[in-house]
């Protein structure tokens, strides 16, 4: 080890690579090396970091998988140029807020194989995240702040006890892969369809009983699902034919109509009422008659296929949530949609 660091010192080395070494302490003459841009410190029996590493400003590039270590070093939160960053199989149970707030041009997290329950909101920090995997923790929470990270590209929560996402998930409008496989999920948020580059999910090993509504729209050409309570299609006499709707649900559904036309006094009126905007924001549309509303609906599921309706490789079906606005609507004839009977 010790002539690798002295060869990089008078080569005057962008990199070094102690990988296998058997490290378990980082000689403090690395410092020196002020223009390093990569350290390769993986597969060894680490246990912290010198502070005097903070001299490594030119830091890009930094691999401690493998090691010992019980919590993240603090210094990293002060090596500003990090962009990728490898803590795999170690034996971290935290990740320090005032640390994650520190790696703003992190490009690239792995954090697998480790003891992890929760991510900190200041994760938000990570503007120019692109590659995130928490695979193999103890994952209990997703904080809604990941939202802010616009720039993620591929996600894996794979094997941890996620119950459910934040629906906030869905503003990484760049999201192309999502692994959230063996979890706790018994549904995915509605919006999905907002992640217009998304072509990989894995959702196996969950309890999801269908996907969220406009699933089958997504661009998607892989999609793993495999060992879910998928409802399942067997016919059943509906018990309801009329329902009564509240005065609010009526007044919802007019003024969503009328906001539809542009030229309706409704329409240009609403924009004054913040707190009604708000509110009907959370309103859909019935998806054989496309009526707006707002709360009252009818939970329905209809069965798309894969190759016939994704145009994806794998056969077979999948349930896929669907919201009619009456049971008149679900009572015509001709349409594909099935209620979902609790029992």
């Amino acid at each position: 080890m010790a002539e690798s660091v002295v060869r990089a010192l008078y080569g005057g080395s962008t990199s070094l690579n102690l990988s296998s070494k058997k490290v378990r302490d980082i000689p403090k003459c690395v410092s020196r090396l002020t223009n390093l841009s990569v350290l390769l410190l993986n597969n060894n029996s680490i246990t912290s970091l010198p502070v005097e590493l903070l001299s490594l400003q030119h830091l890009a590039e930094l691999n401690l998988g493998n090691n010992a270590l019980k919590e993240v070093p603090a210094v990293l939160g002060h090596l500003e140029s990090l962009k990728k960053l490898y803590l795999f199989s170690n034996q971290i149970t935290v990740m320090p807020p005032e640390v994650i707030g520190g790696l703003q041009n992190l490009v690239l997290l792995n954090l697998n194989h480790n003891q992890i329950q929760i991510l900190p909101p200041e994760i938000r920090s990570l503007k120019k995240l692109v590659y995130l995997s928490v695979l193999d923790n103890k994952l209990e929470k997703v904080p809604a702040e990941l939202g802010h990270l616009t720039k993620l590209s591929e996600i894996n929560m794979t094997s941890n006890r996620l119950s459910f996402l934040p629906k906030q998930m869905y503003q990484c409008k760049d999201l192309t892969k999502l692994h959230v496989a063996r979890n706790k999920l018994t549904s995915l948020p509605e919006g999905i369809r907002a992640l217009a580059k998304l072509q990989v999910v894995d959702v196996a090993g969950n309890e999801l009983s269908m996907f969220p509504v406009e699933f089958h729209l997504l661009p998607l050409k892989e999609l793993y699902c495999e060992g879910n309570r998928f409802v399942r299609c067997e016919p059943i006499q509906p018990v309801q034919n009329v329902e009564v709707l509240s005065l609010k649900e009526l007044v919802a559904r007019f003024v969503l109509w009328e906001d539809r036309n542009s030229s309706s006094l409704v329409h240009k009126m609403l924009s004054h009422y913040p707190y009604l905007s708000a509110l009907l924001a959370s309103g859909s549309c019935c998806a054989l008659c496309s009526s707006p509303f707002l709360t009252t609906w009818l939970e329905c599921v209809h069965f798309v296929s894969l190759r016939k309706d994704m145009k994806m490789r794998s056969s077979g079906r999948i349930p896929v949530r669907a919201l009619l606005c009456s049971h008149k609507c679900f009572s015509t004839h001709g349409h594909s949609y099935y209620g979902v009977a609790t029992r």
